[in-house]
C-alpha cells in the first residue's frame, strides 16, 4: 500500500483563501439576490496596460512563423528580459545584480513556496507574525517545523517575531538564531514598511550569525515614501546573505499572465563553498520549464516607457482606493494602518471581535468580503486584511456600506 508524505497532514484545515472562498460560495448560493463586493484576495482589477497587450499580440504573431517560433524558454529565463530588469530595475537603484542571478519564474507566489526545497530538513525558520501563510505553510510541507498547538496556532520549531501596533508591525530582531529568515515589505497583509536603516540592521544580523534572508518584495512599486528601500540589495552586504523574491502580478496586473522572478546573488555560500544560485539553478532547471516567450515578452514591456507610464497610473488608481478605505475607516471609528506604500488595510476589529467573527459580521450585515487576521498568524488575531484591488465604485459602495453599520 502507498504512502504519502506525513508532513502535508500535519496541515491544518484547508488554505486560507480556499477557506474564504467556500464561506463565500455558501452564503451567495442561499443569498441569490445579494451583490457581494470583494476586498479580501489580492488579485488586482483593472485590465492589462496597452503597452503589455500590444507586446502579447506581437509575440503571438512571432509564433505564427518557423523562422520566429519559440518552444522551451531557457532554464533562467530569457536573455532580454533578465537583462532588462537588471538595468531597469536594480541599476537606478544602485543594487549589484547580474543578469544570471535572475532566475524567470510564473510567479513569486510558486518561488516563496519552493525556496524552501534548497535547505535542509533541520533549517530554524523565522517569521514575522502575522505573516502571507505560503512560507509556513511550505515549511510545514518540507518537514521542518514540528508541531502545532491549535490553541495558540503556534508550530513548536518555528520563530514567530510578532508586529504589533507596538513596533509598528516591523519585528524586531529575534533573540533565537535562525538560519532562514522570511521578510516581506511593503508587507503583506499589515501594509507595514520598513526603513532603509531598520532593513540594513536585518542585513547585518543576518551576515553575523550566517543565516540567509528570502526578501519577498512584491509590492515595492506601491511605496510612496522617501527612505523606504524598493530592494534589499540597497543595502550594504546584502549579496552576501539575501535572496529577493518580486512579482509582475500587483504591479503590473500579471494576477492571470503569471510572472515573477527571484534573485539569488553568487556570493551567498555554504561553510564549504557551495553556492545556493547553483542550487536554485539545478531546482530551477529540473522542476520548471520556463514561463512563455508570449509573456516574458510582455514582462520586458513593462519596463518600456509606456509601460512605465500605463502601469504607474493603475497603481495610483488602486492607491486612490487605499487612501479611500483607510479614511473612510477611520472616520468610522476604526483603528487602521497600511494603505501609505501598500495596497493593503490592516484594521483592529472592533468590539472585540474574533477576526473570523467580523468576517462573518461583514458579509451577512454589509455584503462585504475581506480576509481574518488570524489567517495570517496568532499575531493576526483580532485584525482584517482589506485591499485596495478593487474597481473605486465598489470600493466607495463598500466602505459606505461598512460606515452604515
Amino acid at each position: 500500500m502507498f504512502k504519502v508524505n506525513e508532513d502535508y497532514l500535519k496541515l491544518p484545515g484547508s488554505y486560507l483563501f480556499s477557506t474564504i472562498a467556500k464561506k463565500v460560495s455558501a452564503f451567495t448560493e442561499a443569498n441569490p439576490d445579494k451583490k457581494i463586493i470583494r476586498l479580501g484576495i489580492g488579485d488586482v482589477t483593472q485590465p492589462l496596460c496597452p503597452a503589455v497587450i500590444n507586446a502579447l499580440h506581437s509575440a503571438v504573431d512571432e509564433m505564427a512563423s518557423a523562422d520566429t517560433f519559440k518552444g522551451y524558454a531557457p532554464d533562467l529565463g530569457y536573455e532580454f528580459l533578465r537583462e532588462t530588469i537588471r538595468d531597469k530595475v536594480f541599476k537606478p537603484l544602485g543594487a549589484q545584480v547580474e543578469a544570471d542571478e535572475i532566475f524567470i519564474s510564473d510567479g513569486a507566489k510558486s518561488d516563496s513556496g519552493n525556496i524552501q526545497e534548497i535547505f535542509s530538513r533541520d533549517t530554524k525558520v523565522a517569521v514575522c507574525d502575522p505573516v502571507y501563510p505560503v512560507y509556513v505553510d511550505t515549511n510545514v510541507m518540507g518537514g521542518r517545523t514540528g508541531t502545532y498547538d491549535a490553541a495558540t496556532g503556534l508550530w513548536s520549531n518555528v520563530i514567530y517575531m510578532p508586529c504589533t501596533a507596538d513596533n509598528d508591525f516591523v519585528a524586531s530582531l529575534p533573540t533565537e538564531v535562525p538560519d532562514l529568515i522570511y521578510l516581506c515589505f511593503p508587507n503583506n497583509p499589515t501594509g507595514a514598511s520598513i526603513t532603509k536603516a531598520r532593513l540594513q540592521e536585518w542585513v547585518d544580523y543576518a551576515n553575523e550569525h550566517k543565516a540567509v534572508i528570502v526578501y519577498d518584495a512584491a509590492y515595492e512599486a506601491y511605496i510612496s515614501e522617501e527612505g523606504v528601500p524598493h530592494s534589499i540589495y540597497e543595502c550594504e552586504g546584502a549579496r552576501t546573505c539575501a535572496i529577493e523574491i518580486r512579482s509582475f502580478s500587483k504591479n503590473a496586473g500579471f494576477t492571470g499572465t503569471r510572472l515573477g522572478y527571484t534573485v539569488v546573488p553568487k556570493e551567498i555560500k555554504t561553510d564549504d563553498g557551495v553556492m545556493l544560485r547553483d542550487l536554485w539553478a539545478r531546482r530551477h532547471g529540473t522542476k520548471f520549464n520556463g514561463a512563455p516567450y508570449i509573456i516574458q515578452k510582455a514582462g520586458e514591456a513593462v519596463f518600456s516607457e509606456e509601460g512605465q507610464k500605463q502601469t504607474g497610473e493603475q497603481i495610483a488608481y488602486y492607491m486612490k482606493n487605499a487612501a479611500y478605505i483607510k479614511n473612510g475607516l477611520a472616520e468610522a471609528g476604526y483603528s487602521v494602518y497600511g494603505g501609505v506604500n501598500a495596497p493593503y488595510i490592516w484594521l483592529k476589529t472592533p468590539d472585540n471581535m474574533t477576526s473570523w467573527e467580523f468576517f462573518d459580521f461583514l458579509l451577512e450585515n454589509a455584503n462585504v468580503v475581506g480576509t481574518p487576521g488570524s489567517g495570517f498568524g496568532p499575531s493576526g488575531e483580532g485584525y482584517f486584511r482589506l485591499t485596495a484591488f478593487g474597481s473605486y465604485e465598489n470600493t466607495v459602495e463598500a466602505i459606505n456600506r461598512i460606515k452604515a453599520l
